[in-house]
This record gives C-alpha cells, structure tokens and sequence, in this order.
C-alpha cells in the first residue's frame, strides 16, 4: 500500500491467509504482499525483490541493511482501536536487503 489505509486494505481485505506478508521491521513502510495461491513458499529471488520493495517504499530508502519481516498472512492482525495501517503479527522470519532503486525502475518499466 502507498497509505495506511491502502495497507490496511491490501493486508486486512485483499490478501489471502497464505499470502505472503513482507514489512519493514520497527520501520514506517509500505506492506507488500506475494500472492501464494497454491500454499507454497515463493522462490526466494521472489521473496527477495518483495523484500527490496519494502525495502524502498519504506522510511529506510537510503539505508543499507534493511531488516524485512515476512510471515504468512493469517499471522498479521489489527488490535482492536489501533490507528489505520497498525499490525501486529508473529511466526516472521528477517531478511536484511539494501534498497535497489534501480531495480525499482526495472520493475515498474516491466509493468
């Protein structure tokens, strides 16, 4: 999401509970979610770039080692009140990325 609403929508509305969830550990940022349809785990060069783009489109951008958690979907939820974009969640694992601009581009020029 580019908001905390869009990433409460995308998180809590649209993805599925097999789906993939990606995030900034203890860092501002966009959710961004791979779709797992059939369960499993995406192939890591998948997992990776994910990991970049939260990476990126978070208030980490021009760090280097960026902590990114990842869990399943169903292992995100919102505590009752929280403001808009506020998860918790458990079962994460980390992957530390430094944020690629230029594979940012590359992405979106393949869209």
């Amino acid at each position: 999401g580019r908001n905390n609403r869009q990433n409460d929508r995308l998180t809590l509305r649209q993805a599925q509970d097999d789906d993939i969830w990606l995030h900034t550990k203890n860092i501002p940022g966009s959710h961004v979610i791979i779709r797992c349809p059939d369960g499993q785990l995406p192939p890591e060069n998948v997992l990776l770039t994910a990991a970049h783009l939260a990476a990126h489109y978070s208030r980490a951008r021009g760090s280097s080692n960026v902590p990114v958690d990842y869990t399943r979907r169903r292992h995100v939820r919102k505590p009752s009140g929280a403001r808009p974009g506020f998860v918790i969640y458990d079962h994460q694992r980390t992957i530390y990325v430094t944020p690629d601009t230029e594979m940012v581009k590359a992405l979106k020029a393949g869209l």
